[in-house]
C-alpha cells in the first residue's frame, strides 16, 4: 500500500535538453513537481510547451538532463531500463491519445498483458481483466478486438489496462484528444471515478482547459517552466 505521507512522482530541478547539430533547445527548465496519493493534477501549456517530456520524465521513459525524479521516494531516473521497466509496470498505468492496444488480442488480453508481464498466472490475470472490463462497462466487450469497438470502447479498454495493476499513479497524455466531445467526457469523468474510487493518483496533460478546470488542481508549462495555475480549484502549489 502506498504511503500516504510519500509522494508517488516528484520531479526536482528537472531540465531537458535537445541537441540537434548546433541547436541546443532547452524544453524543461529547473522544473519541481509533486504528485501525491489521490492527487489530480491537470498539466496545460502551450502546443510544444514541453508538457508530453514532462509525463515522459516522470514516467521514466526518459531521462532528464538534469534533475530527478524520484518514485515512491526513490530516485529512478539513473537506474537501469530494465529496473526503471520493472518499477513502471509495479506502480505506474498509462493512457495516451491513441490506446495503443494491440490489434491481434482481445480486450481481455489486452488488460491482462501487463499482469502476463509480471509472470502472473493466465487465470488470474484474465479474471483481473474482467474485472477492470467490468469498471469501465465493457463486461460485454471481453473477446472482442480492438477493431470491433468504437473510439471511446477502446480508450475505455486502454483505461482499463492502465488500472489492472492496481498502480500508484495513472499518466494521461491527452487521453481524451482523439474523441468527439461526448466520447471525451465519458472518458474523463471515468478517469476521475477511477481516482475517486482507487485512489490512484492521477497527472493529466491536455490542451482542453475546459476539462483542467475539473480536476482538483492544475500547473502550467510557460517557456520550459512549471508554474501553479489558476483554472482549477485552489490547493497548495507543487512548483516551489
Amino acid at each position: 500500500m502506498t504511503d500516504p505521507h510519500t509522494p508517488v512522482l516528484e520531479a526536482r530541478g528537472l531540465e531537458r535538453r535537445f541537441r540537434d547539430g548546433r541547436l541546443d533547445v532547452a524544453v524543461l527548465s529547473g522544473v519541481n513537481f509533486v504528485l501525491h496519493p489521490g492527487d489530480q493534477t491537470a498539466i496545460i501549456g502551450a502546443s510544444g510547451s514541453g508538457k508530453s517530456t514532462l509525463l515522459h520524465l516522470l514516467g521514466g521513459l526518459d531521462r532528464p538532463t538534469a534533475g530527478e525524479v524520484r518514485l515512491l521516494g526513490t530516485d529512478w531516473t539513473r537506474m537501469s531500463e530494465a529496473r526503471r521497466g520493472h518499477l513502471r509496470n509495479q506502480h505506474l498505468g498509462f493512457v495516451y491519445q491513441f490506446h495503443h492496444l494491440l490489434p491481434e488480442l482481445t480486450a481481455a488480453e489486452n488488460v491482462a498483458l501487463p499482469l502476463l508481464i509480471r509472470r502472473i498466472g493466465s487465470r488470474k490475470a484474465r479474471e483481473e481483466a474482467q474485472h477492470w472490463l467490468g469498471q469501465v462497462d465493457l463486461a460485454h466487450r471481453l473477446d472482442h478486438k480492438p477493431a470491433e469497438l468504437s473510439g471511446g470502447e477502446r480508450q475505455r479498454v486502454a483505461i482499463a489496462r492502465a488500472l489492472v495493476t492496481r498502480p500508484s499513479a495513472i499518466l494521461a497524455d491527452e487521453p481524451t484528444g482523439n474523441l468527439d466531445q461526448e466520447r471525451a467526457a465519458q472518458v474523463f469523468e471515468l478517469l476521475r471515478a477511477m481516482n475517486r474510487s482507487t485512489g490512484t493518483a492521477l497527472a493529466l496533460v491536455t490542451h482542453d482547459v475546459t476539462l483542467a478546470r475539473e480536476l482538483d488542481q492544475s500547473v502550467e508549462l510557460v517557456k520550459g517552466h512549471l508554474k501553479q495555475s489558476s483554472l482549477a480549484a485552489a490547493s497548495p502549489a507543487p512548483q516551489a
